[in-house]
């Protein structure tokens, strides 16, 4: 399985017990649809690895205390403390109106409604106070709040993203 058809779900954040367990961060708003999980993919190296799950229950509102098969001792799970699990894109739930996955959105083209075309949406940087679409705009980069006050529309169809922002934001 290539990354790049996987969606990133969690962190493995700490061991449980000395019996291999672990406990995973998900990285999501509803916890609950990943609690009954057969297998997922933990990236290894430059790999993403298949591990097959025995149990797991829900603890607090985002942790998931995860048993993997062949992962029995404090050793083995200490080789996993840390790494990232990854699913299949087709097992993300669809979404629908102005909702979106950020991958969902790369190669959009972005249209504010006073402005018109903007440019083509390259990716969401994420790691700021709120996220912004990276914007290819003839030949620079500029990036815009990826914001509900600013969303009007996410066409699927069309592949666009409607955004009313500021008078002079997309001049900065």
């Amino acid at each position: 399985m290539r990354k790049e058809d996987c969606f990133y779900l969690g962190k493995i954040v700490r061991k449980y017990s000395y019996k291999g367990e672990l406990v995973v961060f998900l990285d999501t708003d509803e916890p609950e649809i990943y609690q009954n999980l057969e297998s997922v993919f933990v990236h290894l190296g430059t790999t993403l690895v298949p591990f097959f799950i025995e149990k797991s229950s829900l603890q607090k509102r985002n942790l998931l205390r995860i048993q993997f098969e062949g992962v029995y001792s404090e050793s083995d799970a200490d080789s996993l403390l840390g790494t990232e699990i990854y699913l299949p894109l087709n097992l993300l739930p669809k979404l629908s109106g102005k909702a979106f996955y950020f991958h969902e959105v790369i190669g959009f083209t972005l249209k504010d409604v006073n402005v018109g075309e903007v440019g083509e949406i390259i990716s969401v940087n994420d790691n700021s106070a709120q996220p912004l679409f990276e914007v290819k705009r003839l030949e620079d980069e500029i990036f815009v709040p990826a914001i509900d006050e600013f969303i009007r529309e996410v066409n699927r169809e069309t592949k666009e993203v409607i955004v009313e922002t500021p008078e002079g934001l997309l001049d900065l």
